[in-house]
């Protein structure tokens, strides 16, 4: 079945409603938008927090979340339908949920040491006690917490101190509860409010980790006071540098004890304070916008150690050796900034992690929609910016290759329900709003430039400039009125409806047409050249309301309309009919889109939260994607990447998806060399009930068009721009450039576009200097550490500059290395001698590195350190830089200082530039390895082609099963990928061995030269009646079915069991090929020094069999042998591969088949278990991190056993396709598609696979690994596996 790919997401913000809306643990943390909870876990490898996981079980807002102190898998949250949700992130499902709260939870926490309970509680109280567990599970009332006089804002449980409780109120007073004592109420507000009724909100409230009564409060206007619990007094009154600033939040800094950490509320200022001093340490100004939520990460993620890189000096030795600072120094300069990662959320949605002792963003996810997404759409000249109207009353503008925000709309509109890109390269959008009208909206300047008003405050439910004339403007409102305006506002028809109009619709062909769809349940259509008011033509049918209508671009006179009926119908304009009705969706339906290039593709949206493709031929739905979480309202694509659509939802999330699988031959038709015939045709040929699809549009006749012109590179050039087409966003232009490049296209041709993807290693320095000589903005920063006590400290320099008047220049250098003042040491260090400055400037770059501290870059540079530098920046997971440290070595940048006379001969050099470029393939190897298991196989092959490497650029693409691609480039590259293009044009004959596309497939397989095996698996595995066979054989030049027969029985009587079993595959019974091949297998396998290679040939040949024969009941024996035999050789297949996550699998699943069948196979149960340990022992350090479970070393009995192995499989054939399948958006979450796979047991994340039972699931990278070592489908049924 083809799928829709979904291969991308853009995450939403934070909403800036509601207190308690982030929170963390260990290594994760997650903050709520209006209605999902988006969870993002550290990568340890990486270094770097990924989206793991969204909760959208919320139908209303929520308001509240908490996460388990004992359990980090778990989390609490609330929402405005009086629901609580407990959670579990790993399995990703609800654990307990409570509904009717009684009152909507404002706040909620996890009782401290009390077990499984949760607390909550509502604006004016009562607190109740969720037991969620045990014998007393249920709710209870807190006794005394109840009756308060003033709203609650929120509450904290103490930490200690067992049901001991806090609640900060809006008039600025403070609750306390604690058992066994007199219950303190609406005690503790700040004094300037005493004796009066003013509100001062509690904004933040957290108890003192450290104490058993202190308690930080802070309030909206009189800021922030420690004060005492117990004698009910204020302790310290924190005072701010200036009385405009107010505290919206605050936290603990765990990991240094006695600070805190706040934000501001108008901007987005980070103070640091020490409970010791008044005022703050440190301030820094994060964001322009004011901070909404703060929580620090308790332990600060991992690094990776640089042990291995730098051996750390724990000796503290006398000031007469070599100084090294103590320790004190470099703890006490840390003491400005505790090292701690906060969770920043902001006012205007944005969410970050900053990372206090580097002091720069480690993660920032800036300008995210907090609400409901309503519309999108791409704007009319640039394929790469979509645009986004939202419930949160911004427009935001983005950059889909990168998902991330470019230009925001100014907000305050109330609702923005719709929005339409001015025609061309005008750069404006129109927006409808709920209710302030409609308004244009220039993205280049910024700012509105005029506004609608005619529908008064009637909500406009949609916005529709016309494309053919972009004079006019048309709107449909709630008031029941069609408006038509030119863009300067004059009106020029007011259409009314008997009700309210909620979708219109500009005709594609005819400019003065348009249609509407009204909450009468009808569509209509008008013609604006007749000075009538009345529709032309009224379409009934649907049962309710219409909502958006949408003409098709490519069939005059054809249009359809979603409905609150559930089913979307199509109607001809020229008939005055319904021609096809689709129902499947089970709720209303919002977004429509017609194909832009197959006139018969239509695509839906609806509030069951699915996107469903149809195919308007015969009303059959093509494929259903369930990853949105909630409604999903708007579809859209862009006419020159008509296969890639954009999606918004209720969820706040847009996602981006590939419709290429849908009509995938195409491309392989183009591959192939077929006629224009079999790629572009007219809409009735298309139209046809069950024709193959072709391309009707406006994008593939400018490509033929293009191409007729060309005398040259014709075949180049139509690979790549239908490829281009076909291709989603996220690197495929990249890859072409640099597939370019290779080809030796002249650099002046590239695209502007080229700089700021994945270069070419030769333009890399080249570009990157050019760009910093635009920047060139010199950043000074301060290095050195920080101060000791003064006394000694003044000794030390009274010392150094008796020294320094002695002309003692090491001895003050060394004296000021101890007072952390290196500059001065390293300013006159090169007066004892370059040598010795050297060794300085390497101690400063140890010292820096162990601190993570990036001061560190510039010393290695000048001391020609690349290695040092490149691990440096490995280990943090900083690859981008890494790579260009060693693209400037090894274009000669980068030098050691010569230390002694110059008299070498210059041989070195040559050496050094050898080593760099190692260094440089190593950068380029580990980018690309991140981008690939980021999900992103196009950029990793980008990376490896850019240091020309094509054998690992096909490996990715490969890998990521981008096959059509992969034969695009591998075509184009030519001699240097011919292996890897073979390999890939017969993985993708495979997929195409089904019907109706046999002949693709041996299409496909003619391409490669020394086809004939590949032709005759073909004419093997193809079912149909004697004459149908014949001519596919004749078509493969290939024997007929009698005369395969002889040629079989020859081959037997010669001894040539290769060919007999090819042949008998082929002939008119293919079973004897079972008997003669197996007992072939079976009498290797006896053999004690077989190898895979020696039997894998033949047993991929008998994969070929017909399946019908296959399974008849008489071949039972035969076909579990075939069966047994196929997924032992698969698992050292597997091993050889280095697909781990499978290798288990394909051990049990051997083993199963041999206790259930009854065979005779030269294998045992226990000899399989004793390899399958052997291997696990062996390669676990590599598997798992070093990190996880402890390690055990294998003993002597296993690595014998694996060296064994490892002798059966001798080389990998095809260089770097080892290591896991990993295809596009394996790592984006699918919300409400939760399938658990019945290899692991455990929730499968990115595509799913469906075995041929229809229940049973795995995910579709492991699918594909099984398929590629093992053809027979995991159910044991005799079935081939074809996920391609």
């Amino acid at each position: 079945m083809s799928q829709v790919k979904q291969v991308g997401l853009l995450a939403a913000g934070c909403q800036p409603w509601n207190k308690d809306v982030c929170a963390a643990s260990e290594d994760r943390f997650a903050y709520c938008a209006t209605l999902a909870i988006y969870v993002y876990q550290l990568d340890h490898r990486y270094n770097e927090f990924k989206l793991r996981a969204i909760m959208s079980e919320h139908k209303k807002t929520i308001t509240a979340i908490s996460w388990c102190p004992h359990n980090p898998e778990v989390f609490a949250s609330a929402s405005a339908d009086n629901l609580l949700i407990i959670w579990n992130v790993a399995e990703q499902k609800i654990v307990a949920r409570l509904d009717n709260t009684k009152g909507i939870p404002a706040s909620l926490s996890w009782c401290w040491n009390a077990g499984d309970g949760v607390a909550f509680v509502s604006h004016r109280g009562p607190l109740y006690l969720w037991a969620i567990s045990g014998l007393d599970a249920g709710v209870t009332i807190h006794k005394e917490a109840h009756s308060f006089l003033s709203d609650i804002c929120l509450f904290r449980w103490h930490p200690v101190k067992k049901g001991k409780v806090v609640f900060g109120h809006t008039d600025g007073s403070l609750s306390i509860f604690q058992p066994g004592t007199k219950n303190q109420k609406h005690v503790l507000r700040p004094e300037s409010l005493e004796g009066t009724d003013e509100e001062d909100p509690v904004t933040a409230l957290e108890w003192d980790p450290l104490s058993t009564d202190y308690l930080l409060v802070a309030n909206l206007h009189n800021g922030i006071r420690m004060v005492d619990s117990e004698g009910l007094t204020c302790v310290t009154t924190f005072s701010f540098p200036s009385s405009a600033a107010s505290v919206q939040c605050l936290a603990w800094v765990p990991s240094a004890p006695g600070m805190f950490i706040t934000g501001d509320s108008q901007v987005g200022v980070l103070r640091i304070w020490n409970v010791s001093r008044s005022t703050p340490l440190d301030n820094f100004k994060l964001k322009k916008t004011g901070f909404h939520a703060l929580h620090v990460l308790n332990s600060p993620p991992a690094k990776k150690s640089l042990s291995s890189i730098s051996p750390t000096k724990n000796q503290y030795t006398s000031s007469t050796s070599e100084a090294v600072p103590p320790p004190t120094l470099s703890q006490n300069q840390a003491f400005s900034l505790p090292p701690g990662h906060a969770v920043c959320c902001f006012v205007d949605g944005g969410v970050g992690l900053y990372d206090m002792g580097a002091k720069k963003w480690d993660f920032l996810r800036d300008l995210g929609h907090v609400e409901t997404i309503f519309d999108c759409k791409f704007k009319p000249d640039d394929p790469n910016l979509l645009a986004t109207a939202s419930f949160d009353g911004t427009i935001k503008v983005w950059d889909i290759n990168t998902l991330t925000a470019v230009n925001t709309s100014p907000g305050n509109e109330g609702v923005v329900y719709s929005l339409s890109w001015a025609p061309g390269d005008l750069n404006c959008i129109a927006g409808a709003t709920s209710r302030n009208g409609a308004f244009i909206w220039d993205v280049k300047k910024g700012k509105m430039i005029t506004r609608f008003n005619e529908h008064g405050n009637h909500g406009i439910f949609c916005i529709a400039w016309s494309h053919k004339d972009s004079k006019r403007i048309a709107t449909c409102s709630g008031d029941g009125f069609c408006i038509i305006r030119t863009i300067d506002g004059r009106v020029l028809h007011k259409y009314k409806h008997p009700a309210a109009v909620f979708g219109c619709d500009w005709s594609q062909n005819n400019k003065d047409m348009i249609a509407t769809g009204c909450e009468d349940k009808n569509v209509r259509v008008y013609y604006l050249a007749t000075s009538s008011d009345q529709p032309l033509k009224v379409f009934t049918g649907h049962l309710a309301k219409v909502f958006h209508v949408r003409w098709s671009p490519l069939r005059e006179g054809i249009l359809c309309s979603g409905s609150d009926d559930g089913t979307v119908r199509i109607w001809d304009y020229t008939q005055d009919a319904c021609i096809n009705v689709l129902s499947g969706h089970k709720a209303p339906v919002r977004g429509l889109m017609w194909n832009t290039e197959v006139p018969y593709l239509l695509t839906s949206g609806s509030w069951d939260y699915t996107i469903k493709v149809w195919d308007t031929r015969d009303g059959t739905c093509l494929d259903t994607c369930y990853d949105h979480g909630a409604d999903v309202y708007g579809l859209t694509c862009h006419p020159s990447r008509p296969f890639t659509m954009a999606s918004c939802s209720r969820d706040s999330t847009v996602r981006l998806w590939s419709l290429t699988p849908l009509i995938a031959p195409l491309l392989v038709n183009v591959l192939a060399d077929h006629s224009w015939d079999d790629i572009i045709g007219n809409t009735d040929r298309a139209m046809v009930p069950g024709a193959t699809p072709l391309l009707c549009g406006k994008v593939s006749r400018d490509i033929k068009q293009e191409l007729d012109k060309l005398s040259s590179e014709v075949r180049v050039k139509k690979l790549r721009w239908f490829s281009e087409c076909f291709s989603p966003p996220g690197g495929s232009h990249n890859l072409w450039d640099l597939v370019s490049v290779i080809n030796g296209q002249d650099d002046s041709l590239l695209p502007q576009s080229y700089g700021k993807g994945v270069m070419h290693m030769k333009h890399l320095v080249r570009f990157k200097t050019s760009e910093a000589q635009e920047l060139t903005i010199v950043k000074m920063s301060k290095f050195g550490g920080g101060i000791g006590a003064p006394s000694k400290e003044e000794r030390l320099r009274d010392a150094a500059e008796i020294h320094l008047r002695l002309g003692q220049i090491q001895r003050y250098c060394e004296l000021m290395v101890e007072l952390g003042e290196w500059d001065k040491a390293l300013s006159v260090a090169p007066g004892v001698s370059i040598k010795y400055w050297k060794k300085l400037m390497q101690r400063r770059a140890d010292q820096l590195m162990q601190e993570e501290n990036h001061d560190v870059i510039p010393y290695c540079i000048a001391t020609g350190d690349v290695r040092k530098l490149v691990s440096f920046f490995t280990a943090r997971g900083q690859l981008n830089e890494a790579l260009l440290v060693a693209q400037g070595a090894c274009e000669g940048n980068i030098h050691v200082p010569q230390t002694a006379v110059i008299n070498h001969t210059t041989t070195t050099d040559s050496d050094d530039i050898q080593a760099y470029n190692g260094l440089l393939h190593c950068a380029c190897k580990e980018l690309a390895e991140w981008y690939f298991q980021d999900g992103r196989a196009v950029l990793a092959a980008c990376c490896h082609l850019a240091v020309d490497n094509t054998e690992l650029a096909m490996a990715s693409l490969i890998r990521g099963n981008e096959l059509e691609l992969a034969v695009c480039v591998g075509l184009v590259l030519g001699e240097s990928a011919n292996q890897a293009t073979h390999y890939v044009l017969e993985l993708l004959a495979r997929k195409y061995m089904t019907a109706p596309t046999w002949d693709l497939a041996a299409d496909l397989l003619q391409m490669i030269p020394d086809n004939e095996v590949l032709l005759a698996k073909l004419c093997a595995f193809y079912p149909g009646s004697s004459s149908e066979i014949d001519q596919i054989h004749e078509k493969c030049g290939l024997p007929s079915l009698e005369e395969c027969q002889g040629l079989a029985e020859s081959a037997v009587s010669e001894g040539d069991i290769f060919n007999a079993v090819k042949y008998y595959l082929m002939s008119p019974e293919p079973e004897a090929a079972l008997l003669v091949g197996i007992a072939h297998v079976k009498e290797q396998l006896s053999d004690s020094d077989w190898t895979v290679d020696s039997v894998h040939p033949i047993l991929d040949l008998l994969g070929y069999i017909r399946t019908d024969r296959l399974i008849l009941a008489k071949f039972t024996e035969a076909r579990s042998e075939l069966l047994i035999l196929s997924g032992y050789i698969g698992a050292l297949l597997a091993i050889r591969r280095q697909y781990s996550s499978i290798v288990p699998a394909l051990y049990e699943y051997t083993s199963q088949l041999m206790k259930r069948r009854e065979v005779s196979v030269p294998l045992q149960i226990e000899q399989l278990s004793v390899e399958l340990e052997a291997w696990m022992a062996c390669t676990q350090s590599l598997i798992k991190g070093p990190d996880e479970a402890p390690y055990t070393p294998p003993s002597e009995a296993q690595k014998a056993e694996h060296a064994r192995l490892l002798d059966r499989l001798q080389e990998e054939p095809l260089r770097g396709l080892e290591g896991h399948d990993y295809v596009t958006g394996s790592n984006l979450p699918s919300h409400s598609d939760v399938q658990v796979s019945c290899f692991t047991g455990l929730r499968i994340q990115g595509p799913v696979f469906f075995l041929e039972d229809g229940k049973s699931a795995i995910s579709l990278n492991d699918a594909l690994m099984w398929a590629k070592v093992n053809p027979f489908s995991p159910l044991g049924t005799g079935v081939r596996l074809n996920p391609f």
